[in-house]
């Protein structure tokens, strides 16, 4: 039997592939090819995206000029920078000594400065634990509110100490728990000893923490209730029709709903592990001592920017921001392994 033969025997659907080596199964199925996809030239898309790119233009020239733009004086922790050569910073960065790493050197060989590292990662570590947290409660708390009048009350009442200045903030605290503040009166008055709070620093990352949390809290809320508006209430009433209780809605529907927003916040909160405060700090710092209130953005103050060492700033403040970049880069990689998309996603 010829070659058409077998071809006319083999069916429309078989036609073009070669018989089975053991002649006992039937040949596999072709597959099928994917379609490719060609890309749109770049002035179809363009015709097509230019409302949004009009709208995106000003936040993007905004961050060229304030982000872009700035970064190029990184070049400052790799010179002896003065900014008096010359008539203007240009000639300034072409005139001071290029010293290599040599300001990194000085500023890792400062034991200072590892405090100061030390210090500002201790309390970021004990501030995402205690307060973190907290405004994911708060906003499951104001959105089981029934009442719209009570909870746009307490949503006044929670966002207003966030538009306070850290010096009102830490006011405040010192007119209710400082030595001569209302707390220690009334201790006073009942016979007792008045505690040591404001100038204590055993329990200084307590108080930041604390003020923290009573300035920012419902501040924080925001977002969260944003996300809880987002998740469809036919989930709750089927799981209500099913039986589940407010603690198994809460675990099975409210959780999983606020998860993507947590793990992005918590992503972005990393990236600026390096970066929890100065005003806050430097107003207490007299108080409680160096040792417990000097952070790296205080160091950099006392050290670099008030001795004119600009140089040292500069490398203290591209430490900083390589630091969190890795951390940025890390903690999204492990969202995505968690099955989450972080702050962003290849496609």
């Amino acid at each position: 039997m010829s070659a058409s033969d077998l071809t006319e025997l083999a069916g429309p659907g078989q036609r073009g592939q070669a018989p089975d080596a053991g002649g006992g199964g039937a040949p596999a199925a072709p597959r099928p090819r994917k379609a490719k996809r060609g890309r749109r030239p770049l002035r179809t898309r363009l015709h097509r995206d230019w409302p949004l790119l009009v709208m995106t233009a000003p936040a993007a020239v905004l961050v060229v000029i304030f982000h872009y733009i700035p970064a190029l004086g990184n070049i400052i922790a790799f010179q002896d920078y003065n900014p008096f050569l010359g008539d203007n910073p240009f000639e300034a960065f072409i005139h001071s000594d290029w010293i290599g790493f040599g300001n990194f050197q000085t500023l890792f060989e400062d034991p200072a400065f590892w405090d100061a590292v030390v210090n500002t990662l201790t309390i970021t570590l004990f501030q995402l634990v205690f307060f973190f947290p907290l405004p994911i409660f708060l906003a499951i708390l104001l959105n089981s509110v029934v009442s719209g009048k009570v909870r746009g009350f307490v949503q006044s009442v929670v966002y207003l100490p966030h538009f306070f200045s850290w010096v009102l903030v830490v006011t405040f605290f010192v007119q209710m728990l400082g030595g001569a503040g209302l707390l220690a009166q009334q201790l006073r008055e009942a016979g007792l000893q008045p505690w040591d709070i404001m100038t204590n620093p055993d329990t200084f990352i307590v108080l930041v923490t604390a003020e923290g949390i009573w300035k920012d809290v419902g501040w924080g809320a925001i977002v969260f209730l944003a996300a809880l508006s987002a998740i469809d209430q036919n989930l709750y009433e089927a799981a209500a029709a099913d039986g589940a209780g407010r603690w198994r809605r809460l675990w099975h529907i409210t959780l999983p709903g606020l998860r993507p927003v947590i793990v992005l916040l918590l992503i972005l909160r990393l990236g600026d592990a390096l970066s929890v405060g100065f005003e806050q700090y430097i107003l207490q710092r007299e108080a409680v001592g160096r040792q417990a209130a000097e952070v790296l953005d205080t160091f950099v103050y006392y050290n670099a920017i008030a001795t004119q060492q600009w140089g040292l700033g500069a490398a203290a403040g591209l430490f900083k921001g390589v630091v969190g970049l890795v951390l940025i880069l890390v903690a999204n990689k492990l969202a995505h392994k968690l099955g989450e998309q972080g702050v962003y996603q290849k496609i």
